[in-house]
């Protein structure tokens, strides 16, 4: 014959044996016992995990065919201290980045592969953006091949030189 137990008792049980083999679980191997008693040492910090550049916030910027005397090669140190370093207007550069920084994004992610973007063509102007910035590694790329490509370079003006100004190569035939 079977025995009716009280569905509170079983719950209990069950409850007492999940603990009970948690703790066991939990435990680990036994730590020795004595006088200088070794312990499992951490695991080893991962070559991703570990701090790069303890200067602060550091940018290469590397421009090509842009004209107007843009191209180059430029650093910008924005951290410690104000902007500085070999770029025309460090302390402008670092603003622009900081001011396309929100929390939790990446400021220098490529646009949307499903965006809507205007077929409009910028130029040949490439640019390549690499370092650390708040603490992660960058490596960007820009380029002006469509309107959304476009307004990505234009949000990072002047860390990348502002083409918005620059004579279009046909102007003098469209008079």
């Amino acid at each position: 014959m079977f025995q009716v137990v009280p569905v509170r008792r079983v719950l209990v049980s069950m409850c007492a044996a999940v603990v009970a083999a948690t703790a066991v679980v939990g435990a680990g191997p036994a730590a020795p016992s004595g006088a200088g008693a070794a312990y499992a040492a951490p695991p080893p910090v991962r070559d991703e995990d570990r701090v790069q550049d303890l200067r602060g916030d550091r940018l290469v910027v590397t421009v090509r065919r842009a004209g107007l005397g843009a191209d180059g090669t430029f650093e910008v140190v924005c951290r410690p201290g104000p902007g500085h370093g070999s770029h025309p207007d460090a302390g402008g550069a670092c603003r622009a980045v900081e001011r396309n920084t929100r929390w939790g994004l990446d400021p220098f992610a490529p646009a949307p592969a499903d965006g809507v973007c205007t077929m409009r063509y910028g130029g040949p102007a490439t640019a390549r953006v690499t370092g650390r910035w708040a603490g992660r590694p960058v490596d960007a790329v820009f380029d002006r091949s469509d309107g959304c490509a476009i307004e990505r370079w234009d949000r990072f003006v002047p860390l990348l030189p502002d083409l918005r100004r620059a004579p279009h190569p046909l102007d003098d035939f469209r008079r």
